[in-house]
């Protein structure tokens, strides 16, 4: 073909692509970028990233008993955002949760039923005891009313408030999330060990 022509020969075409090598046959040095982490080295333990996966990682079940259940749930909704800690699938089942967020107050009729989720639940499970209410009481002092959700579950957390509000409840995720990646086991393992609840 002609010098200049608007089309291009087989011959041409050849040799106007580069040739590109692949990085991988290449060093370092003769690229002149070099990789960011220098050739460190990260160690870590089996335990440490067990943990790390357990944090970040917690499916909460469903147990809303009264005006804290509201907080609860809008702490899941788009302002606060709970899926950024891997914790947006709010369970119905508790097989498949291994957090249970006690959300207002407990009466002693519901009490057995809040035991028998709990048990349903896989190890390591941990709770959260969701405003004054549940934690405490809270203003019902009387007979209907079991005062503290500690004395049917072993709780984790305490979030006082009344209501407590969806960036306090997030404050108590974050302080059990820290608990597991530190590797402090759950309330029911230190009561069952006696060091605990």
């Amino acid at each position: 073909m002609e010098k200049g022509s608007s089309r291009l020969g087989v011959d041409d075409l050849a040799d106007s692509v580069p040739i590109v090598e692949a990085p991988s046959l290449r060093r370092a040095m003769d690229t002149g970028y070099y990789p960011t982490h220098q050739g460190g080295i990260l160690t870590t333990t089996v335990h440490q990233v067990a943990n790390w996966g357990r944090a970040n990682s917690i499916w909460p079940a469903l147990f809303g008993l009264a005006c804290c259940a509201i907080e609860m749930m809008s702490m899941s909704a788009s302002r606060w955002d709970l899926g950024r800690f891997g914790a947006e699938r709010f369970s119905a089942t508790p097989r498949q949760s291994d957090l249970m967020i006690v959300a207002g107050r407990l009466s002693n009729k519901m009490a057995p039923v809040l035991r028998q989720i709990y048990d349903q639940m896989a190890d390591p499970k941990w709770v959260i005891s969701m405003g004054a209410c549940a934690s405490t009481g809270g203003v019902f002092n009387n007979y209907a009313i079991v005062q503290g959700v500690d004395q049917i579950v072993p709780v984790d957390v305490y979030v006082p408030g009344c209501p407590p509000t969806p960036d306090m409840l997030m404050y108590g995720f974050t302080m059990l999330q820290d608990k597991i990646k530190r590797g402090i086991p759950p309330a029911s393992d230190l009561a069952l060990s006696g060091r605990g609840v």
